[in-house]
């Protein structure tokens, strides 16, 4: 048996996003050690807050003060945090319903183990040492013996109020390729070019996947495919990518490769951009070691005639 292709994948960028009324109050005031909900028109009070009345769909801005002290309804133990996560030693998910509060916040509850929780318990809120108006401002939770605490009735105004939040998205995950793209991949590690043809509709597709999209019939026949091909469309890319060293503006395109069914995805290189155009006929360029071309560069042939390639736009 061959070895099993694997790769460690990382998916990771910024979110940035506007913040309305509501959780514009409702940020800032975690960072004032202030816990908002809003009151809905039949006097519910929602923490987190929503926009909306989940049950209406009516717009509410009645912004309330909650306690930070509040009930656990439903835990979960956590035994081996992951990067990013509230607490760095193992912890419980908790949902707390906050005294005042008729629904639950998801956070972490500080405990010293599973046997520590249970639902029902008493916890107050711990409040992160520096707040910058983000969920993080409170630390976690921790059990609590007293009663609920007293807010102080805060309407929601503050000064400098926080308009917007940056949310670091990641994904980290293991990939490993089924035998149709293992065979892709050995094939490219050869600087060859291997799809897999339906035997129904005859199609090829590469990257092969194992199955006809169309047909929904396994693939199993390999076919070498190019390595020339055609740009069938593409765009100029006039934004640098973090972590990717070629300079803007450059290409990607749309390639069908010659014998294939399906247009892969390629840069184009070795011709000044806004010269790249529907139609160029191309080919690979390998770099030494590389498990797949580098980019595609012009042929010098003739353009394919658009009949030839228009069903693969």
């Amino acid at each position: 048996m061959p070895d099993v292709l694997k790769a460690p994948l990382v998916v990771e960028f910024p979110f940035t996003r506007s913040l309305g009324p509501v959780q514009s109050a409702f940020l800032t005031g975690l960072r004032e050690r202030v816990v908002l909900g809003v009151r809905t028109t039949d006097g519910r009070t929602l923490v987190p807050p929503a926009e909306y009345d989940p049950v209406t769909a009516e717009e509410i801005r009645d912004l309330v003060e909650v306690a930070p002290t509040g009930t656990v309804t439903t835990w979960a133990w956590n035994h081996a945090p992951r990067r990013g996560q509230p607490l760095d030693t193992p912890f419980a998910w908790v949902l707390v319903r906050l005294d005042g509060a008729d629904t639950a916040l998801l956070h972490a509850l500080d405990a010293p183990g599973p046997d520590a929780v249970r639902t029902g318990m008493r916890v107050r809120v711990r409040w992160a040492a520096e707040r910058s108006g983000a969920i993080t401002d409170i630390a976690c939770f921790e059990p609590y013996d007293g009663g609920p605490a007293q807010p102080d009735g805060h309407c929601g105004d503050f000064a400098d109020p926080v308009t917007g939040i940056v949310a670091p998205a990641r994904l980290d995950y293991t990939y490993t390729p089924g035998r149709a793209q293992t065979a892709h991949l050995d094939a490219l590690a050869e600087r060859r070019i291997v799809g897999e043809r339906c035997p129904s509709c005859r199609k090829v597709y590469v990257p092969p996947r194992g199955a006809c999209p169309t047909c929904g019939v396994a693939t199993s026949e390999r076919v070498e495919v190019g390595p020339r091909g055609t740009v069938t469309t593409f765009c100029i890319v006039n934004i640098k990518a973090r972590g990717l060293d070629i300079e803007v503006p450059y290409v990607y395109a749309h390639i069908a490769l010659d014998g294939a069914d399906l247009a892969l995805h390629g840069r184009i290189g070795g011709i000044p951009y806004d010269r790249v155009r529907m139609g160029l006929r191309v080919e690979p360029v390998w770099t030494e070691g590389a498990r797949h071309p580098d980019h595609y560069r012009p042929t010098g042939e003739p353009d394919a005639d658009y009949d030839t390639y228009r069903e693969l736009l």
